[in-house]
């Protein structure tokens, strides 16, 4: 049976994942808000869909799986606000559905483990939300749904480097302040995976192997690019925006035994010095 992919919210971890898929014969639907993006998506091989207003009754119909990557907004999720019948009605031949939310939902845990068993006990509004639309798509009765809550997400034309070339990269530091990471590829293989070893109802958690300091990845990053170390700035002192300083109101270390365990995943960059070094190069 044709593989057919519905990607709402089409962007950087779900082009990621069609540059997999793609070249094995999957056809993909791409949702953007953006009329020029229409034909950025036709020229990568992806069916366009005009967000929100589009006819989706064909895609829905014939899709085998789906993508939801656009984050909720102050109206909740977007995709079940505009799609929520549709999705419990029309979509026949639906075998997985996966929804990319954030660790941020597991809160401040103070440096310490997390994994999928922790309580959500977010402490920024974004990450409330998120429980919130993970809840909302769990609602869907029968829907053979997996959750993905990905860590800070780096990649080609994301990240550090970006950061450090451009001069706006800085060294905040705030003691026992630590994130955990993942490069977009291996977001891309861990959606593969799962879609080919579907469990309904699955959670997991996505990221490297290698939690670090912030300071200590754009330290890292300067170096490889042969550019000055960025000074260090007390986070008391630091002028960030409200949105920047919330990702520092929680520090906690984030478990991927899972993806390893139940979806035999091998990390591409199983840290950020890894992941840095193939982008450089």
């Amino acid at each position: 049976m044709e593989k057919i992919l519905l990607s709402f919210g089409h962007g950087y971890s779900a082009r990621a994942l069609a540059d997999r898929l793609l070249p094995k014969g999957w056809r993909i639907f791409g949702t953007t808000r953006k009329d020029s993006k229409i034909n950025a998506l036709r020229d990568e091989g992806i069916q366009p869909i005009r967000w929100p207003d589009g006819d989706f009754n064909e895609a829905l119909a014939q899709a085998t799986h789906i993508l939801i990557s656009a984050g909720p907004g102050p109206e909740g999720d977007p995709t079940l606000s505009v799609l929520h019948n549709e999705i419990s009605t029309i979509a026949p031949r639906l075998e997985w559905a996966g929804y990319l939310s954030t660790t941020g939902v597991y809160g401040d845990h103070g440096g310490g483990w997390v994994d999928e068993a922790t309580p959500l006990t977010p402490s920024t509004e974004r990450g409330k939300a998120r429980v919130a639309a993970e809840r909302q798509w769990q609602s869907i009765p029968d829907l053979p749904l997996h959750i993905f809550r990905l860590a800070g997400i780096y990649g080609p034309g994301r990240g550090p480097f970006e950061k450090v070339k451009s001069g706006t990269a800085r060294r905040i530091i705030k003691e026992n302040q630590v994130f955990s990471r993942i490069q977009v590829k291996d977001i891309a293989q861990v959606l593969e995976a799962s879609m080919t070893h579907p469990n309904p109802g699955a959670v997991y958690n996505v990221c490297d192997d290698d939690p670090a300091p912030p300071q200590d990845v754009i330290e890292h990053a300067a170096n490889l690019l042969g550019l000055p170390v960025p000074p260090a700035v007390p986070f008391e002192a630091a002028d960030m925006s409200p949105m920047a300083r919330s990702f520092y109101a929680e520090s906690k270390r984030v478990s991927n035994e899972r993806i390893k365990r139940d979806l035999g995943i091998n990390l591409l960059f199983p840290s950020y010095r890894d992941g840095l070094l193939a982008l450089r190069d």
